[in-house]
């Protein structure tokens, strides 16, 4: 599986952004897909994951402002992120594991795509 993440760009804070992630292959619809983030300096950390069953995860800091829908008809997971804060700003990556190993662990994924930039100003 390959994933191609975009939709990343400057908004200001309060402002929304929606990030897309298509994944190629034959399977998508039996793949937990996750979001996270990193920012210089820093660790790269769980945003958010939706699992094949719909059930859906978030870290706290972006809970009641980001979603996390999928669409498995064309293998697309996408991340709404409303009410954006500067602490918001980070390069955000999409990723992707069959099943549900785990939900907030990097290590649990085995697909990963390119980063996308979000930058949010004050």
């Amino acid at each position: 599986v390959q994933l191609q993440a975009s939709g990343g760009g400057l908004v200001q804070s309060g402002g929304s952004l929606r990030l897309s992630c298509v994944a190629s292959g034959r399977t998508f619809i039996d793949h937990t897909m996750g979001w996270f983030r990193q920012t210089p300096g820093k660790e790269r950390e769980f945003v958010a994951a939706i699992t094949w069953r719909r059930n859906t995860y978030y870290t706290d800091s972006v809970e009641g402002r980001f979603t996390i829908p999928r669409d498995n008809a064309k293998k697309t997971v996408y991340l709404q992120m409303n009410s954006l804060k500067p602490e918001d700003t980070a390069v955000y990556y999409c990723a992707g594991q069959r099943g549900v190993r785990g939900i907030r662990n990097e290590n649990d994924y085995a697909y990963w795509g390119q980063g996308t930039l979000v930058t949010v100003s004050s």
